[in-house]
């Protein structure tokens, strides 16, 4: 076991710190306070090359690997929670399943402008009814012809409002048991009879932009499918296991931020004549809070490595979500502790931290169903 970042990894975790402390972090309270998506910001992100990092060259990426990638999650999460979620599922919800699964042609229409970060893609799974128990999809495709007609509504859909195409799940047919066959189908966003709404007023990363579908008899060419008709189900999981590791990392940037105002202020803060990070009361909640962003940071490598060796891994992908967000959780509550009574002021901004970190034991599968997953992966 090597835990030393590559010569490569380390320059990606370099450059994307030094964008994210001057492009990001700077502005990161006032979008909150806007809910403004910063679209020329991801523009000079796509210049970067940021959102290529795990494809290759052929399709407009930069050839990293998975560790690089969730390292440039994190760092970005660090500046602005709402920033690294739509940086995220940009990547891992809305370009990777057409690089997994999309035909060559597919690719080279859909893919390469996304990793060069001249387009953005979404991914349209969560329906009203549908959350946790994705399974029960009610948005309908019907083949006619040489065109699918699609007609439902997906909720709390990431970068929808500036997507050039969604990715939308719907319900195709039914297997010999008569269960339904669910599959992907990329829809571009002008389509007629897609509208988009965009007016989610969140608690948190509120810089990312978030929004409702709602699809009307639209109309989309059979070869807009993605992959294999029957296998729907199956690739949005294994999308999702990526996803997964994303908001890990997503979930260690945010907490380290957390971390680092609250050891700043310990420092900082003098009471009973001394600065409060000298009592063991206060020490000690700095300790618990470094341990745990390093073991969830460990957890999120482990999983990243796995997936880039080809070895399984929707068991420990689960487990670093997990544990990173409900760490991510712990972390920010206790740093707006540390900061006392100013911790609860916007002013100071760690309260803005913990307003993010909530959607981390949310969205991407639910903290219970994280624990579903495991038991499932354990054999129960």
């Amino acid at each position: 076991m090597n835990f030393e970042l590559t010569k490569e990894q380390q320059m990606i975790k370099e450059m994307v710190r030094d964008f994210a402390e001057n492009e990001i972090k700077p502005y990161a309270a006032e979008w909150d306070r806007t809910a403004e998506f910063p679209i020329e910001t991801f523009k000079k992100m796509g210049e970067l090359g940021l959102f290529g990092i795990p494809f290759p060259e052929e399709y407009g990426g930069s050839g990293g690997d998975t560790i690089s990638y969730a390292i440039a999650v994190e760092e970005i999460g660090r500046a602005c929670g709402g920033v690294g979620l739509s940086y995220a599922a940009a990547v891992s919800l809305g370009a990777s399943p057409i690089y997994y699964f999309g035909t060559e042609e597919q690719k080279q229409k859909w893919l390469v402008p996304m990793a060069k970060g001249e387009t953005f893609g979404a991914f349209g799974l969560t329906e009203p009814n549908a959350g946790s128990d994705a399974g029960g999809t009610r948005t309908r495709a019907v083949l006619y012809g040489d065109e699918y007609v699609i007609n439902g509504e997906k909720c709390w859909i990431t970068n929808a409002g500036y997507a050039r195409q969604v990715i939308v799940t719907a319900v195709t047919g039914k297997d010999e048991k008569g269960k339904n066959i669910i599959s992907a189908i990329i829809v571009p966003t002008d389509t007629p009879g897609f509208t988009i709404n965009c007016n989610y007023d969140k608690m948190g990363v509120r810089a990312s932009n978030t929004c409702e579908l709602v699809l009307e008899d639209v109309r989309v060419p059979k070869e807009n499918l993605l992959g294999d008709p029957k296998k729907g189900f199956k690739q949005f999981l294994y999308t999702l296991d990526g996803g997964r590791i994303s908001i890990a990392a997503l979930s260690v940037g945010i907490a380290q931020a957390a971390f680092e105002k609250a050891l700043k202020y310990a420092k900082e803060r003098t009471q009973f004549g001394q600065s409060i990070s000298k009592f063991q009361a206060i020490q000690f909640k700095l300790a618990d809070m470094a341990m745990q962003i390093e073991l969830a940071r460990n957890m999120v490598y482990k999983a990243a490595w796995l997936k880039d060796n080809n070895k399984p891994f929707t068991k420990e992908a689960s487990f670093a979500k997990l544990f990173a967000s409900e760490m991510g959780f712990r972390v920010c509550n206790q740093a707006i502790q540390i900061h006392g009574g100013y911790g609860y002021m916007k002013e100071y901004e760690v309260e803005r931290h913990l307003r993010d970190i909530k959607l981390m034991e949310i969205g991407e599968g639910t903290s219970e169903v994280q624990r579903i997953v495991i038991a499932r992966q354990l054999g129960c």
